[in-house]
Formats: structure tokens, sequence, C-alpha cells
């Protein structure tokens, strides 16, 4: 059966997601400390303040939809299971760019619904970029609360004559570099762009990269707003080997390897 509509207000969830990313802001111009969570990973003070943010908004807005969020993600399967909408929140990903201070960092707001994720945020607080989608409505970046620019992604990679690839060169896994190796024998030149957290799929959306192999630990909050703008772009975030959607609310909230093209 199909969902109850609801009221989605994406004026809202744009708003929201900018005053996270003021809160995120506040913080980066201090002295932080920096945490560490119990699977390594760094959590600051601008972690939690953009959570809070988010969440008070969401649940005072939508009462009757819950929050998956990264800092608070300790919900069990048997809870979550029967959701067939929720929100899923990154509040900031990208915790390592935001310590080395390289503003490559982002909050990110998704609307999931029967394992789709249907509309999503994506707010660079750093540069003033925020981009957003939602289903049926075109996907969308404003750079410094300039006029709404419509995505459409670029070319797929397998047209384009010389590739964009988004990656890091430093850190360049040896699956991705078998990848690269393989546009290469195609006769393809391959340039890479590198960024850092769901901006990479935000690069393919807007047609600045042509493609993100993902060949590597995620987890859906990482990837389901900026999943959301791909999609509305035209673009698909696809299972690496299987070559489906890549699916929300899972037993396990690990993503697999992935590509968007």
């Amino acid at each position: 059966m199909p969902l109850e509509p609801i009221d989605l207000d994406l004026e809202f969830l744009k708003t929201t997601a900018r005053r996270a990313g003021d809160a995120i802001l506040e913080v980066y111009g201090t002295e932080f400390a920096v945490d560490v969570k119990e699977d390594k990973s760094p959590l600051t003070e601008a972690d939690r303040r953009s959570n809070e943010v988010i969440v008070a908004a969401l649940t005072a807005r939508y009462p009757e939809i819950p929050v998956i969020s990264e800092e608070t993600r300790t919900l069990p399967y048997d809870e979550r299971k029967k959701w067939e909408r929720f929100w899923l929140v990154d509040p900031l990903d990208g915790t390592k760019e935001f310590i080395k201070r390289n503003g490559e960092f982002t909050v990110n707001i998704a609307l999931v619904e029967k394992g789709e994720p249907v509309a999503g945020v994506v707010f660079q607080p750093a540069a003033d970029r925020l981009y957003w989608a939602a289903r049926g409505q075109g996907a969308w970046l404003s750079v410094e609360g300039g006029a709404p620019e419509s995505l459409s992604g670029g070319p797929h990679y397998r047209d384009a004559d010389s590739v964009v690839v988004v990656a890091s060169r430093s850190h360049l896994t040896d699956e991705v570099k078998d990848f690269v190796t393989s546009l290469e024998t195609e006769g393809k030149s391959v340039e890479f762009h590198s960024s850092g957290s769901s901006l990479k799929l935000c690069l393919v959306a807007e047609g600045a990269a042509h493609v993100y192999p993902r060949l590597g630990p995620t987890m859906e909050w990482d990837t389901g707003a900026a999943d959301a703008v791909a999609r509305e772009a035209g673009k698909q975030v696809l299972n690496w080997e299987t070559r489906e959607p890549l699916a929300y609310n899972k037993e396990d909230l690990l993503n697999p390897w992935f590509v968007v093209e």
C-alpha cells in the first residue's frame, strides 16, 4: 500500500540544515576538543550541537516520523524494521575534514520511504553551498544564497573520452586503481577530483565529476541525503556488485561498496 502523503516542507529542511551549519561554524572558529567514539571515529562538540538542532527541529515539526542519526544510532533493528518512513541524518559528515579545517564537511538530512531516499538536503557550511532534492521536484544547488541552479549531472562516464573520477589520489585503494586502469585501457584519460564527505556524490550530481567509485566502508547516513540529490539529478547510486540502487534501513546500516554514475 502507498504511504499517506506528508506535507514535505523543503524550505523548513533547508533552514534546519543552515541552522545546524551555523552551530557547526560556531565551533569551527574555536579551539575545539576531539573525542573518539567506540568505532574509533572522531567526535566534536560541533557534531553534538548540529545533531541537537536537527533532531529537535524534525521531531517538533514531524513528531510522527522517527529519526535515525549517526549520533543516536543505537536503535535495534527489531524496533525500526517496520518503519516505512523515517529521517536519516548525519549532522556532520566529514568530521576529519572539519578537524583539518579544510571546509569539506556537510550537514545531511534525508527522508527515506520504503527503503528509498525520496528527499534530501546537503549543506556545506564553510562554502555556503546548499544542495536539495525531492522526488519529482528535481535536484538543485544554491551557492552563497544565490538563485537555485537545476542539476542534471553530466554525461555517463562510459560516454566520455576524458573521465573525472571523484577519489583521493593519496588514498587510492587497489580496487579503485583497478577501476581507473580499466578506464585507461579503454583509451580514456582520467582526471582525479578529491573531495570530502557527501560532497563526492553531489559533485557527480552537478556534473563536476563523471563517476564516484566508493570501494570502502560507509554508513547509510553518509549517503542518504546526497543519494536523493543524485537520483533526482538523473544519476544512479548503485551497489557495486549487484548494480541495484542502494537500499536503506537494512538490518546492518553499513553500505555495500557502491558507484555513483
